[in-house]
């Protein structure tokens, strides 16, 4: 399984990028940019796009940005004029895009990469009207630094920038995130420097003085407990854990599961926590709710492993959802299947909305007012080939444009400039296949095994029947019910919380139809 991994971690080999643009090239470059008018979704098509209650305003393919591909991208909004600009990262560079009129965009230019190498991973992100970029490529390009305010009137169109500061501790990192409530940047997959692999901690106050001011590394998690991390989102925390209210916290995508820190003072930062969770297949990035109450986790390679070793699928694209009321202990919740198997990439929240780029099958939009049990509401399929698991298609949905314009970047087929639109729209069913069917009641390994004071098990309940669950301890003897009711059909996560309970073995025993199925798992609780 390792070996498989190691095919589409993105970190180690760009070979599966290589191999979706082998495949992809002849049928983008023939298709045209789409500029100068709307179109809308009716009878759930727009452009050959399938969509839902989103509108096409524009397309710009990515030679019209001076590339062969596109990559992720982040997004400025200038409060001197309110401009609204896309910055699409690119293989070769950062290209700068007008869409403050989202049906005309006007391509401005490009920042080139600091040593003009190539890269199939280039991130960016904005602090105080300037742009911050890193790319996963051999090369020294470090951290590069631009003034977005050079993008009001620039001297011709388009134009060849250059770096208005750049950061050298690193030579290529494989993601930044910046927290703007306190002007820190944090760089995570870098090669070297003085935080190789883990959370290197960047003061970006003045923007173009970046200093080095910490390292945080979780090697219980990362890669064979290396401590990498492949994305982070940092905050002011202000949830519902009182006891740490006011506190810079950090979450962590650290490939076998997340991790919480307490970075408020950057040369001592404090580990919190670390969860895994079952069927963990690479950690890929993750997004708070809006009340920092709640976190949806996306996995990049679960739904494609399982087609590669001849596994029973996931039901669809899979989000995992934590109950993050206690920072130093986190729940998993609850997983959400989309409608499709498509892998997912980055997700966004804003408002009550989850915005997701699920490669093959684009933008997905659900609705997260009920937090553990999202509901799509809107999708628009960037990617009109096919919508399985893979390295292609829709990598990032930026939403925090004022406008409501939502730009999503796709990988061959360029930067895409969506509205939702739920009023006089028709569409056809938003749920290409329905879900693969559960073969047989089974309950999936605890995870973790051993334990501490919590483990989680996966039921699968092939019909929707009366199910009961409990455990028991090495004299037969029952020390908890975990479950007894109807159950619908489907996958379903079983916690047990065993603070209660003395250390030792258990087993786990569900059943149903009158007993006439019966599935068992052990599990042993240390202290």
């Amino acid at each position: 399984m390792a070996a498989l991994l190691n095919i589409f971690n993105e970190v180690r080999s760009p070979i599966a990028t290589l191999l979706a643009g082998a495949l992809l090239s002849m049928p983008a470059s023939a298709q045209p940019s789409i500029t100068g008018n709307r179109v809308n979704c009716t009878s759930g098509e727009a452009a050959g796009h399938a969509c839902h209650n989103v509108a096409l305003l524009s397309r710009l393919m990515p030679d019209r940005l001076e590339a062969p591909e596109v990559l992720d991208m982040w997004g400025w909004t200038d409060s001197v004029n309110g401009h609204e600009y896309a910055l699409v990262g690119t293989v070769n560079a950062v290209a700068f895009v007008d869409i403050t009129d989202p049906i005309n965009p006007e391509y401005l230019g490009k920042l080139p990469s600091q040593d003009n190498s190539t890269s199939g991973w280039r991130d960016l992100k904005v602090f105080q009207d300037h742009v911050f970029v890193v790319q996963d490529v051999d090369g020294t390009n470090g951290m590069q630094v631009f003034d977005l305010t050079q993008l009001r009137s620039p001297a011709s169109t388009p134009q060849t920038f250059v770096a208005t500061a750049h950061y050298d501790l690193f030579d290529q990192a494989h993601n930044v995130a910046i927290n703007t409530a306190t002007g820190f940047a944090y760089v995570v997959g870098s090669d070297n420097g003085p935080c190789p692999l883990a959370l290197h901690m960047v003061d970006i106050t003045d923007p173009l003085q970046p200093a080095y001011a910490g390292c945080y590394r979780d090697t219980s998690l990362g890669d064979n407990t290396s401590g990498y991390t492949h994305d982070v989102q940092c905050v002011v925390y202000h949830g519902p854990d009182t006891d740490h209210d006011g506190s810079e916290i950090c979450i962590l995508a650290n490939v076998d599961g997340i991790s919480v820190a307490d970075v408020s003072d950057k040369s001592q930062p404090r580990k919190l926590s670390s969860a895994e969770y079952p069927d963990a297949s690479y950690a890929h990035q993750a997004w708070l709710s809006e009340d920092h109450t709640f976190l949806y986790l996306n996995d990049e390679t679960d739904e494609l492993m399982r087609h590669w070793l001849g596994e029973t699928p996931l039901p669809g694209t899979r989000t995992l959802i934590w109950d993050m009321t206690d920072l130093d202990d986190p729940v998993l919740a609850a997983e959400y299947f989309g409608p499709t198997d498509a892998t997912d990439h980055n997700l966004y929240i804003k408002g009550d909305t989850l915005y997701m780029a699920n490669y093959a099958s684009g933008l997905r939009m659900a609705d997260i007012s009920s937090p553990t049990a999202p509901v799509e509401i809107a999708y628009f399929d960037t990617y009109p080939f096919s919508d399985h698991a893979g390295y292609f298609g829709a990598w990032t949905a930026y939403p925090y444009f004022a406008s409501g314009t939502v730009a999503v970047t796709s990988a061959f087929h360029g930067l895409y400039l969506l509205k939702y639109d739920p009023v006089g729209t028709t569409a056809k069913d938003p749920s290409p296949k329905a879900p693969a069917q559960l073969a047989t009641f089974a309950l999936g390994a605890a995870y973790p095994n051993p334990f501490n004071q919590r483990t989680t098990l996966e039921l699968s309940n092939p019909v929707a029947q009366s199910v009961t669950i409990k455990v028991h301890d090495v004299a037969g003897r029952t020390a908890a019910v975990l479950f007894s009711g109807f159950l619908p059909s489907g996958r379903h996560l079983v916690h047990l919380d065993a603070t209660r309970l003395p250390s030792g073995h258990y087993l786990v025993i569900a059943t149903a139809g009158g007993g006439r199925y019966q599935a068992v798992r052990t599990a042993m609780r240390t202290r």
